[in-house]
């Protein structure tokens, strides 16, 4: 059986998309001004949104979880510890106290 050399196929994939001929040459402007072609152009521009949108969502679903872990600690804080009083009395002593 002879040896067949399997072909590395790139790990690329297309996309495509139907634009008004305006839109085109807008985009095309764009691209032009900052020395890219318009399929790099479009796609880095497409991707930096995307990127931008991921980061806002995320952001906000960690705040609200946060948020939720900050006031569930607050309505079940420990009973301070020793050494946590100890340390307000001696902070009350040197600095409110001056």
């Amino acid at each position: 059986m002879p040896f067949s050399p399997m072909k590395h196929k790139p790990d690329f994939e297309r996309l495509e998309a139907r634009i008004s001929n305006e839109k085109k040459s807008f985009l095309k402007h764009a691209a032009d001004l900052v020395g890219r072609s318009l399929t790099d152009f479009v796609v880095n521009s497409a991707y930096e949104a995307a990127t931008r949108v991921i980061k806002e969502h995320e952001q906000i679903k960690l705040s609200m979880r946060d948020s939720d872990t900050f006031i569930k600690a607050l309505q079940n804080a420990p009973a301070p510890s020793k050494a946590l009083i100890a340390a307000a009395k001696k902070y009350k002593k040197d600095i409110i106290s001056k």
